[in-house]
């Protein structure tokens, strides 16, 4: 593994608003940058009472404006919903402010239902079959303007903002290789192809102006406290928040729970456990020895991390540790 990062949904509690959440990202990030993570990833997602970073690039410029070299990530952007332009014009612009510190992840899922789609005035048929030609118009507009060029990214121009596909099938992967582009898989809600993504991206990989190599990085999720049931209990807020979301009725973040058998019915918790079934929850010791498995298992160059948690405080100190635990296993590249 050569670096760590964090993924933060900027999660709206109970009892709480989009402005405490989003100060809370900042604070987080202040953390983050102090505990050696690399990046700070932060994702698009619409019509979502529990989700606060739907205005993905003014949300990174908040974090980035209160934090001085971490790198500020969109995990992702969902380019379906938008014209290319204009995402090369609001990373272009984060770029200007922020020079090698802003990165760009994209994504091919709409990151809401069909309505909000409409509403963002994309349709949900058609959007995202144009994501191929969508995503290389987008780069094109990163570099340096050729003569008589008509239509332009100001700020973007030139910049080339490091462009990242991120995916949770083997779609996003295999493009990712054709185009010679970094990867990160979703691995923390959609674990089923990771292996096989990885696989189809390293064996497919086309070096690229990008990349001379294959650069792979999965998330997890992660829970760790002093004792397995204080981290489980931990847990309990984003199981909460999965079961909502698959019963049509999301909300906001709700408080942990003492025993997470009473929070659905078994089936329902069956399946939320298959789809958080790469999730790190436990004691220190614990945590360690899953981080270890997950590393020799997939190899990816980057470990990305993140959780929702009810208690502010809580979601530091489990970061923290995380943190130190995954500042031992950095490595350089061979």
């Amino acid at each position: 593994m050569q670096a760590y990062s964090l993924l933060d949904l900027s999660p709206i509690t109970t009892g709480g608003d989009a402005g405490r959440a989003l100060r809370n990202s900042r604070d987080l990030a202040r953390h983050a940058e102090a505990w050696g993570y690399r990046r700070f990833w932060m994702a698009e997602h619409h019509n979502m009472p529990g989700v606060a970073s739907a205005a993905t690039a003014v949300a990174l410029g908040y974090v980035a404006a209160g934090t001085e070299k971490i790198r500020v990530a969109a995990g992702g952007v969902m380019l379906p919903n938008h014209a290319p332009l204009v995402i090369a014009e609001q990373f272009g612009t984060l770029a200007a402010l922020y020079p090698e510190r802003v990165e760009l992840g994209l994504g091919r899922a709409p990151g809401t239902d069909g309505a909000t789609m409409m509403a963002l005035r994309r349709d949900p048929s058609t959007a995202a079959d144009h994501f191929p030609e969508d995503v290389q118009e987008l780069l094109h507009y990163f570099e340096p303007e050729q003569p008589g060029q008509k239509v332009r990214a100001v700020p973007g121009a030139g910049l080339r903002v490091p462009v990242w596909l991120l995916g949770s099938s083997l779609y996003s992967a295999q493009l990712a290789a054709a185009l010679g582009l970094p990867f990160a898989f979703a691995s923390h809600f959609a674990p089923a192809m990771l292996d096989r993504a990885l696989h189809l991206y390293r064996e497919q990989f086309e070096p690229s102006a990008y990349l001379d190599a294959p650069y792979a990085a999965a998330a997890v999720n992660v829970f760790v406290a002093d004792s397995r049931a204080q981290a489980r209990r931990l847990m309990t807020s984003v199981e909460q928040q999965f079961i909502a979301l698959r019963r049509g009725t999301p909300g906001p973040l709700q408080p942990p729970v003492e025993d997470p058998e009473s929070i659905a019915p078994a089936a329902e918790r069956r399946q939320v456990a298959q789809a958080l079934a790469e999730t790190a929850v436990g004691s220190r010791e614990g945590v360690a020895a899953f981080i270890d498995r997950f590393l020799e298992r997939t190899g990816v160059d980057e470990l990305i991390v993140t959780g929702a948690m009810y208690d502010h405080e809580a979601r530091l100190e489990s970061f923290r540790i995380a943190g130190e635990l995954l500042a031992e296993r950095v490595r350089p590249p061979a």
